[in-house]
């Protein structure tokens, strides 16, 4: 059984303090650029990965040799297409980012998988098709996405855009230059040449001349996962292909400063506003970047021991609800199949046991080494870890968690359920309208849901991003207010939120008025959310005060269960069986409800166009559905509760 806390927290966040940047320059503090130049390996020395099957059979077992050996075969089918110009227009267009994605991203993923068949086998037979794959991408206009460039669809080529897919591809061509460089000026010494001359012009020239200009550098606000995961493919193109020692040990400086900014947007408890399965692109890439450093100068370069290293870590298997299941709130995604094999890595450099055991127990679970998928550098540090990690773990996952900076509380209890609540503010990271929101798993099985997102598209981040349901209030549990619900905006955030945890309950408590805009006139609205362990159920309860009764009140619950509103007083809810789960248990949840107080319906959003169709499948197979709770009973101040435990 997961341990018992035995300590009460009282925690209290208050926004003055959040999203604030703290100046801590960590890595330009403890490293001068004179430390750089003297403890990096200079690049004629740089060798950390294999580059002969000799080398490759001493680090990876066999069995992936030949996994990926195949993946270089199935890859030699495909032709490298080029990108038309009607397809980067096709996104302002109709708004819809999958048709280039499709072949852009296709394309890297190919090259990256005949890089590494060529480096593991040795024979020769893949080159024909790496240089291809490297003159295709060369030839490119621009080697990000056209949501990326200010909705023009076409680039200026004349001004480079660095974005997370330009500085992807930097590293991919950049494999290339190591693992195969010397085969490639076998077939013309220009193929070579023209990697480096494309690089500096699209990546270093810009990052070293103009990187100001990028939002993801802001040094008076924090900065999303865009910071990280650009540092670090920008440290790894600079790393192998950068002949200058003077050029190459600047630009390391400059990214560990890059980087730096990244690290002064987290709050003190290291939290991820952006959600787990952003984590794995913002924390996951800052140990890339740190892994990195550290081996390009021989451990000289190590900031492991770092209170905000190990918690913002730490936030990710915080975040872990069973199985495939995470907390999500915003735009995070509910299921995970998290990489082990990084995890591992990054729970060994930090000497976290809670994340080896993660680690350990995703690599078990879900075995995920591939070649395919952004962050491909990841690729080749996994493809070495797998002889190391062991096939055993005792992962449990964490009992209870409060992780102020981004005001969400964790905690399940020992008959099997799980409550996550937050607070927070409506101007976060991929924000949605959800301040007060909450989700509940019982059984590890998700009952009471955060829906996510869905496609993006044009509309994802424009100025229509809170037409889309899934972005609005009225689609998360929480209350509607004379028809209104949540505004979008820094201001709309939690007041006066507190935290407490003891080993019989854990409550998450705040104001919800000032989430709401003033049509919805709330004077007050406390909401308290209980898990009472002892008692084997949770406890939501609203208390609010308004300007006047209210023309109406609703209340929203939403569920992936079947819904069962037939007996006044109580809804049954009931896991639904699917494909993936194999079911054969369900389990079950009741919501009691005071009938004289409120009638129920429910509804299904939306799952037909751009940005809904993934809705389809994105639960498993299960359906999102909406319990509407409207209040038979208007008054201007008032109390009520819902009491939710297992059937």
């Amino acid at each position: 059984m997961m341990k018992k806390f035995l300590l009460i927290f009282l925690c209290l966040a208050h926004y003055i303090s959040w999203a604030q940047i703290t100046p801590r320059h960590i890595l330009e503090k403890a490293y001068s650029i004179e430390k750089v130049k003297e403890t990096l390996i200079p690049r004629k020395d740089y060798k950390p990965y294999p580059t002969s099957m000799e080398d490759w059979k001493k680090v990876v077992p066999d069995s992936i040799i030949q996994q990926v050996i195949k993946n270089g075969e199935e890859a030699l089918s495909a032709p490298f297409e080029p990108i038309s110009g009607s397809m980067s227009l096709d996104f302002v267009r109709s708004g819809d980012r999958s048709v280039h994605g499709k072949l852009s991203f296709g394309k890297r993923n190919r090259l990256t998988a005949l890089i590494l068949a060529e480096s593991v086998e040795g024979k020769g037979r893949f080159m024909e098709a790496i240089f291809n794959g490297i003159w295709s991408i060369c030839e490119e206009s621009f080697w990000g996405v056209p949501a990326h460039i200010s909705g023009t669809g076409l680039p200026d080529v004349e001004n480079p855009v660095v974005d997370l897919f330009s500085a992807e591809t930097a590293s991919v061509l950049a494999m290339a230059d190591y693992f195969v460089g010397d085969k490639l000026d076998k077939i013309n010494k220009l193929i070579r040449k023209r990697i480096y001359f494309e690089t500096n012009r699209r990546i270093f020239i810009p990052m070293t001349t103009h990187s100001d200009r990028y939002g993801w550098m802001s040094k008076t606000r924090p900065v999303n996962n865009w910071n990280p995961w650009i540092m670090s493919n920008w440290l790894m193109s600079t790393l192998l292909l950068e002949q200058n020692d003077q050029r190459r040990a600047d630009m390391v400086y400059a990214a560990m400063k890059g980087l730096d900014l990244y690290i002064n947007g987290l709050g003190e408890a290291g939290g991820c506003d952006e959600g787990p399965s952003y984590w794995f692109a913002a924390g996951g890439s800052v140990f890339d970047c740190l892994e990195l450093l550290d081996k390009s100068t021989a451990g000289n370069i190590n900031i492991y021991k770092e209170s905000i290293i190990q918690k913002m870590a730490a936030y990710v298997y915080k975040a872990h609800i069973d199985g495939f299941y995470f907390t999500n709130f915003a735009d995070a995604d509910p299921v995970l199949k998290p990489d082990g094999l990084m995890l591992f890595r990054f729970g060994k450099a930090l000497k976290d046991e809670n994340m080896i055991q993660f680690g350990q127990w995703a690599n078990l679970n879900f075995n995920r080494f591939e070649v395919n998928g952004n962050q491909r550098m990841r690729t080749i540090e996994n493809m070495m870890t797998i002889k190391d990690i062991p096939s055993k773990t005792n992962y449990q996952p964490v009992q209870d968690a409060w992780i102020s900076d981004i005001q969400v509380m964790t905690a399940r209890s020992a008959n099997g359920l799980y409550l996550a609540a937050h607070g927070g503010h409506n101007a976060e990271s991929h924000n949605h309208n959800d301040v007060g929101d909450f989700i509940v798993y019982a059984d590890g099985k998700p009952m009471l849901v955060d829906a996510g997102r869905g496609n993006y598209t044009a509309r994802t981040f424009s100025s229509k991003r809170y037409d889309l349901w899934f972005t609005q209030s009225n689609y998360h549990n929480l209350p509607i207010v004379n028809g209104n619900g949540q505004k979008e905006g820094r201001s709309f955030e939690a007041g006066n939120v507190t935290c407490q945890m003891n080993e019989k309950s854990a409550t998450l408590q705040m104001d919800l008025s000032t989430a709401y805009p003033k049509e919805a006139k709330i004077n007050k609205w406390l909401r308290s959310l209980t898990l009472q362990r002892d008692k084997e159920k949770i406890i939501l309860a609203d208390d609010y005060v308004l300007e006047n009764i209210p023309s109406s009140l609703q209340h929203i619950f939403m569920t992936v269960c079947e819904v069962d509103i037939s007996v006044p007083g109580k809804i049954l809810l009931t896991s639904q069986s699917n494909k993936t789960t194999k079911e054969v248990n369900p389990t079950r949840l009741i919501i009691e409800y005071n009938q004289a107080l409120w009638s129920v319906s429910t509804d299904f959003p939306s799952t037909e166009g751009m940005e809904y169709s993934s809705f389809k499948t994105k639960w498993n197979g299960s359906q999102v559905q909406r319990i509407l709770l409207t209040s038979r009973k208007l008054d201007a101040k008032g109390k009520y509760q819902f009491t939710i435990f297992k059937g």
